[in-house]
C-alpha cells in the first residue's frame, strides 16, 4: 500500500502532540464501510448493507422500485450545493424517514441482518481486530459513524468476531423490533448523509460524555465526505487518515490535500496500527 502525504513534517508534529498528551486524551472517530472493512473482496466491490438486503431477496418485491424512485428524487437535492444546507438536511431527514417506513413495510426482520452479517461480503481489514483489541485494553473510545439504513447490522458484525467491546460507540440508525423480530420503527436521532458528524452528539449524551474531554482525535474514512465527521467537536489535535480504495472519483491530489495521510490501495491496517500502538 502506498502512503501519500502532502506535508510529512506536519503529520509527524500532530502525531507527536497526540503522543505527548497520552491515550487518556484520545478518541478515534471512524467510518465503517470500506474503512474498517475492505473496499472489495475477491476483486468485487463490497456492496452496502441495503444492497445486500435487496439483492439477497430479503425484502418484498415492491421495495426496489420504490427505493429507486426515492433515490432519483432526493439524491439530486443531496448533491446540489446551490441549495442551502439546512434545506438539504431537511430533505435528507425526509428521505431517510420515508425509506425506513418503506423498509418496515417491506418486511425487514432482525434475522435478515443476521443473515447478511453471516453470509454477506463484508470483511475486516487485516489488522483491524488487533486495533480493536488495543483500543479496548487501553480504554480508548472508538466512535463509529454510519448513515446506514440498517445500522443494527454493524454491532452484529463486531459480535461475530467477539469484538463488540464497551469502548465502542455506534452512532448509526437502529430499529425498534417487535417480539417476532420484525422492524417496527426507527430510533431517534436519525443519522443521514448530511448530519453524519459530531454535531449530532448532543442528542446522544452517553457518547458525548465519554469523549468531551478527549480533545485529540484520529479520524479514519474512505471518502472526502468522511472528513466532516469531526464537525461540531472542539478538538486540540486532529490526525486525518484516508483510505483511497479505488481509482476514479476524487483524485489522489484531492485526498492528499484533505487528509494528513492517504493509504492508496485497498490494503491492511498496518499503517494505522503502527501509529496507534506507539502513542
Amino acid at each position: 500500500m502506498n502512503i501519500l502525504m502532502q506535508n510529512p513534517k506536519n503529520f509527524n508534529r500532530i502525531k507527536l502532540a497526540i503522543k505527548n498528551d497520552g491515550l487518556d486524551k484520545l478518541h478515534i472517530l471512524s467510518d465503517f464501510d470500506r474503512t474498517l472493512t475492505y473496499g472489495s473482496v475477491n476483486s468485487v466491490k463490497t456492496p452496502s448493507i441495503i444492497s445486500l438486503l435487496r439483492d439477497g431477496k430479503h425484502l418484498s418485491e415492491g421495495y426496489a422500485p420504490k427505493a429507486q424512485a426515492m433515490f432519483d428524487k432526493y439524491h439530486l437535492i443531496e448533491t446540489d450545493e446551490s441549495i442551502p444546507l439546512e434545506q438539504r438536511k431537511a430533505a435528507m431527514r425526509e428521505w431517510w424517514e420515508k425509506h425506513y417506513e418503506l423498509l418496515t413495510a417491506s418486511g425487514l426482520s432482525f434475522s435478515d441482518l443476521e443473515d447478511i452479517v453471516e453470509n454477506g461480503h463484508l470483511k475486516f481489514r487485516e489488522g483491524v481486530l488487533e486495533f480493536l483489541d488495543f483500543l479496548n485494553e487501553r480504554n480508548v473510545p472508538l466512535v463509529i459513524f454510519s448513515a446506514s439504513g440498517c445500522g443494527d447490522a454493524i454491532p452484529l458484525f463486531f459480535k461475530k468476531f467477539d469484538r463488540d467491546y464497551p469502548n465502542i460507540f455506534y452512532v448509526t440508525n437502529r430499529y425498534v423490533w417487535d417480539e417476532n423480530g420484525k422492524a417496527v420503527s426507527i430510533k431517534k436521532p436519525i443519522v443521514h448523509s448530511l448530519n453524519k458528524d459530531e454535531t449530532i452528539l448532543p442528542e446522544i449524551p452517553e457518547v458525548r460524555k465519554v469523549i468531551e474531554n478527549r480533545k485529540n482525535v484520529i479520524l479514519l474514512g474512505d471518502s472526502l465526505g468522511d472528513l466532516g465527521m469531526i464537525e461540531g467537536f472542539d478538538y486540540d489535535n486532529l490526525l486525518r487518515i484516508g483510505f483511497l480504495n479505488f481509482n476514479g472519483g476524487a483524485s489522489e491530489n484531492d485526498y492528499k490535500k484533505s487528509f494528513d495521510a492517504v493509504l492508496k490501495g485497498d490494503g491492511d491496517f498496518k499503517f494505522v496500527n503502527d501509529i496507534v500502538f506507539n502513542l
